[in-house]
């Protein structure tokens, strides 16, 4: 059992996480940044939840750069082969799931 105050999770450096779960090679992971990630494709599928914060998360669908700003409580389903990039808007905490040593 474990309990985790999202609002109150720091790591020491951006895109820092503590891993929640791990569930037959699917992980849950608390990440706190205040720094854009990079373009990037998950091995497999990934869901992002804003727990605390707002983050502008870029994203291409048919060669084409899109965009869509997710608020605390949002939640990004990025499917297999979505290529994306999240750039937070000041400090945030995410949770995402996704397939363990996915990128």
């Amino acid at each position: 059992m474990k309990v985790l105050r999202g609002k109150e999770f720091v790591a020491e450096r951006a895109w820092g996480s503590r891993q929640i779960a791990n569930m037959q090679g699917i992980t849950t992971k608390i990440h706190w940044t205040n720094q854009p990630y990079k373009w990037h494709v998950n091995d497999g599928e990934e869901v992002f939840v804003v727990l605390d914060g707002v983050v502008k998360m870029l994203y291409r669908e048919d060669g084409n750069e899109c965009s869509v700003i997710l608020e605390t409580g949002d939640i990004f389903f990025a499917s297999v082969g979505t290529e994306h990039v999240a750039h937070p808007q000041g400090e945030v905490r995410v949770l995402v799931v996704e397939r363990e040593g996915s990128v």
